[in-house]
């Protein structure tokens, strides 16, 4: 078992763990990088196939048909990947308003659903903290000021995803984009890897501990996670009734929620122990990476006033955006998503 890394040679820490290939590594040759003629091929025959060869039942539609039929042949898509995700979504969407299976309006009508666009807006945000490196730097913090132990080192993480959570609106995003990176370091500097008997001395611990408290920060704010935002549609459909969603969502969600993020790393750390219960040597690794950052650059300053106008936003955007146009927008979530999203767009790396 190799010793565990100095703090003198700790400079991967926060991101780059593994190492990057050689800078003489040869390049293959160009190849096609368009659609794969073969997952193409097998996924529109399993459509065709369903549209024109299996019996249509008699109480349905010829257009409900058809749109099965092109179902069918995204999903195949989907798992075949002839294309990427996104562009293979779009492409399908496109051919049910060229063969008149739907209306343009009817086919695009969920790019006008919020919560779509607070999907949209979690990924560039993500993106935004990772590329200006705000994120790490939040963290890194937290881990200065309370990462002598090993539990109050779960503590910083946790309260460091807390911190950004109203901006980041995926705990994919704000776990894979920032803190796991984050937690594979700290593992690696006490000679803790994954799939290997020496992943309880840290490193299981703090990924059990992240997974866990991450829950309790995307129901604390209503923007915290997608799903928040459609169950607020859900309750509104039912008849029920909110003022500022937003604040609605913080005071009745504020008291569980605390209690629960306090409460999580204290319970994985009782019920899943790590070996290592000290980490004197984290606040030291943490001020020699900051020290490493510099100051807060330009780019995290915008990404610093981006989170914090589009918080205040969804909490009193209303107000404004009804003050700007006499009447509330239908999609006034929407308007505040896009302003982020075009503020978020021109960070350079």
């Amino acid at each position: 078992m190799s010793n565990p890394p100095t703090v003198g040679n700790l400079h991967n820490f926060g991101m780059n763990v593994f190492p990057t290939p050689p800078t003489g590594s040869t390049t293959t040759a160009a190849r096609w990088g368009g659609a794969k003629p073969i997952p193409v091929a097998i996924a529109v025959a399993i459509g065709v196939i369903f549209r024109f060869a299996v019996p249509k039942p008699a109480h349905v539609s010829k257009d409900a048909w058809q749109l099965l039929a092109i179902f069918l042949t995204t999903i195949a898509g989907l798992v075949l990947s002839p294309l990427p995700v996104g562009a293979w979504a779009f492409v399908c969407l496109t051919v049910t308003v060229l063969t008149k299976t739907l209306t343009f309006a009817a086919a695009f009508t969920a790019f006008t659903n919020e919560v779509v666009w607070l999907i949209v807006a979690s990924f560039f945000f993500s993106r935004g903290f990772v590329k200006t490196g705000i994120g790490d730097r939040i963290a890194l913090y937290f881990v200065k000021i309370l990462g002598k132990s090993t539990l109050g080192l779960a503590y910083g993480l946790a309260l460091g995803e807390m911190v950004i959570s109203p901006a980041v609106p995926s705990t994919t995003a704000r776990a894979g984009g920032i803190f796991l990176p984050i937690i594979k370091s700290l593992a690696f500097s006490a000679d803790s890897r994954p799939k290997d008997a020496s992943a309880k001395k840290l490193g299981a611990f703090l990924v059990q501990s992240q997974l866990q408290s991450a829950n309790n920060s995307s129901a604390l704010f209503l923007t915290a996670a997608a799903q928040n935002l459609l169950c607020i549609k859900l309750a509104q459909s039912l008849g029920v009734k909110f003022g500022n969603q937003w604040v609605s969502w913080l005071k009745a969600a504020s008291l569980p929620a605390f209690i629960s993020l306090l409460a999580t790393p204290f319970i994985i750390f009782k019920l899943f122990p790590p070996e290592i219960k000290d980490t004197p040597d984290a606040p030291a690794m943490a001020t020699q990476k900051l020290e490493q950052m510099g100051p807060v650059t330009k780019n995290e300053w915008v990404m610093i006033g981006t989170m914090l106008i589009t918080v205040a936003l969804w909490i009193s955007g209303s107000a404004l955006l009804r003050s700007y146009w006499g009447e509330l927008p239908p999609q006034n979530s929407d308007v505040v998503q896009v302003f982020s999203v075009s503020e978020i767009a021109p960070l350079k790396s």
